[in-house]
């Protein structure tokens, strides 16, 4: 008996020691200390994504979307992030996502193409509609996972309802 009381006493003291060593953080907490750390001396780029295409297209659009579109058409506005080295547009893309707490459903590994963001899909607003991204005003021509970034970059995630023509008008 004597031995399972000290048994015991050693696994609540143990227990005790991990929950004092163990900085426990709510959600907003966790977030907010992960937010990017800019100093003069950081490689940045810029992230924004928007959706104020489909605001101009409401007759393609599911209409079970109308409620989660934002008004102005911006999920996220331009936002400026630390870039570490090897950094794609879908690692940012990611961080962003995490710090504004959206939601990304992707496929592929290598080459990642990007179905939704902030459950606005692809199709949403037609059989043309999509998610593109553009860096520096242009649309490159690779995956958004094999885009490696240059300091001062500025990364646009856009919403198309025609096959891009729609981003460039």
């Amino acid at each position: 008996m004597r031995k399972n009381i000290i048994f015991i006493l050693t696994l609540i003291m143990a227990a005790a020691i991990v929950v004092l060593h163990t900085d426990i953080k709510s959600v907003d907490e966790y977030y907010l200390e992960n937010a990017e750390n800019i100093t003069e001396e950081s490689n940045t780029v810029f992230i924004s994504v928007r959706c104020d295409n489909i605001l101009e297209n409401l007759e393609k659009l599911d209409k079970e979307l109308y409620d989660i579109i934002p008004k102005d058409g911006i999920i996220i506005e331009k936002t400026e992030y630390v870039l570490r080295d090897g950094d794609s547009v879908f690692d940012i893309l990611m961080r962003a996502a995490k710090l504004n707490r959206i939601t990304i459903d992707y496929t592929g590994r290598e080459n990642v193409y990007v179905k939704g963001i902030d459950n606005i899909y692809e199709f949403s607003c037609g059989e043309r509609s999509g998610w593109t991204y553009l860096v520096n005003g242009e649309t490159p021509l690779t995956a958004c996972s094999s885009y490696e970034l240059k300091s001062a970059d500025v990364i646009e995630w856009v919403f198309t309802c025609d096959f891009s023509l729609d981003v460039y008008e």
